[in-house]
């Protein structure tokens, strides 16, 4: 692939032949270009019969898609975004990320603030490359930073980069060849059903239902401050349409989804009794059943579960398993779904997870036979 001669981004000649290039001029093969069309996609011609003849179409397409309309745009955004600081760049960046939520937006300014902004507040925009994001991730690995961190950053830094591609201020991606940092989440803590048992009747009647809400629906923490009684929509059907915001203490979407969407999930007898019998005892204030304490017109926070929750691990009172979370309890749903056969895309989309490779990657060891029942099963298939 030859580029003597030819300004940089104009492209390539080449001649498909056994003969090197230093004899390419004697070689009865014909010239092919290879260039960019105005679209950015690689295209290719054939059919010339000199070098020069090779050179003079690449400069013509090259000049053609300069003094395009579209390269016009491209140039004035190149200008104006790429002399333009990491620090101003995401402060407009930030405007445009409507579809996050309020803890999203929180997490991201938390990892701008301390991680990406200290590295990269003064760079301009336009200098980015993969060199540059790998030495930020190396920086990262030396200074101690969680793995879980240092994939978030990335994660954050990748998004940022990848707008400003989008915009056409680098010629390929800043981002291409950088292995992300791996993080590999700790194995779920799961109690057992004896356990679950014992860590439901060790607190109040609010208390109780959101562990059955967790354990019996796969509800996260926030989705069961949410529970309404009105989204019973069959008897064995619970619809979850919103979440309490830890941040703002308000209803608020369901994560990874948009507004006004929702998922149904699978609802226990045991589980729909507990909502209805403390419906019942305690009344509802427009279907919601779980109140703040103080004012009964607003959403009940994260802090009045999560004050009784550590109570319970320090009265000794109930079983807890080492390392087990509130959460552990979504966990046993997942659980007690794929060790009764339940397909682990269903699962998926029940706990609410954006890809079942994260359903996966967290509930995998609960399927140790299945590559052993899979052989047996296909071997019944190819008995004679």
């Amino acid at each position: 692939m030859a580029t003597t001669g030819l300004t940089r981004g104009m492209g390539s000649f080449f001649k498909e032949s056994e003969h090197p290039e230093s004899r390419w001029s004697k070689c009865p093969h014909e010239y092919k270009i290879r260039y960019r069309n105005a679209a950015g996609r690689q295209t290719e011609e054939s059919g010339f019969a000199t070098q020069d003849k090779a050179k003079t179409r690449l400069a013509e397409v090259y000049h053609a898609r300069k003094n395009s309309p579209q390269s016009q745009r491209k140039a004035e955004r190149v200008q104006k975004y790429g002399g333009m600081s990491f620090s101003d760049y995401v402060a407009e960046w930030l405007k445009s990320q409507r579809d996050l939520g309020p803890t999203s937006l929180r997490n991201v300014d938390s990892l701008l603030r301390i991680h990406l902004l200290p590295a990269f507040g003064s760079r301009r925009m336009g200098t980015f490359d993969h060199k540059v994001v790998e030495a930020f991730i190396q920086d990262m690995e030396r200074n101690g930073v969680g793995l879980a961190t240092q994939a978030n950053a990335f994660m954050s830094l990748k998004a940022i980069l990848l707008d400003a591609h989008r915009l056409g201020l680098y010629e390929g991606s800043p981002l291409d060849g950088v292995k992300s940092p791996q993080y590999d989440p700790k194995r779920a803590v799961i109690p057992s059903l004896s356990q679950l048992h014992q860590i439901r009747d060790a607190g109040d009647d609010t208390f109780r239902l959101i562990a059955n809400l967790m354990s019996g629906c796969g509800l996260r923490n926030g989705e069961v401050y949410a529970v309404n009684i009105n989204n019973i929509v069959a008897d064995d059907v619970y619809r979850v349409t919103e979440q309490v915001n830890q941040t703002t203490r308000s209803y608020a979407r369901l994560k990874h989804r948009k507004a006004g969407e929702y998922r149904d999930v699978p609802l226990p007898a045991r589980t729909r009794r507990s909502i209805e019998e403390y419906a019942d005892t305690y009344g509802t204030v427009d279907g919601y059943l779980l109140r703040n304490p103080v004012d009964i017109t607003r959403a009940m926070p994260h802090y009045v579960i999560d004050r009784q929750w550590r109570r319970i691990k320090k009265s000794g009172l109930a079983g807890i398993p080492e390392g087990m979370v509130l959460y552990g309890l979504r966990h046993f749903f997942a659980s007690n779904c794929l060790s009764n056969g339940i397909a682990i895309t269903d699962v998926a989309e029940w706990m609410g997870h954006r890809s079942i490779d994260i359903t996966f990657g967290i509930y995998r060891h609960l399927m140790p036979g299945s590559l052993s029942r899979a052989a047996q099963l296909l071997d019944l298939g190819l008995a004679t």
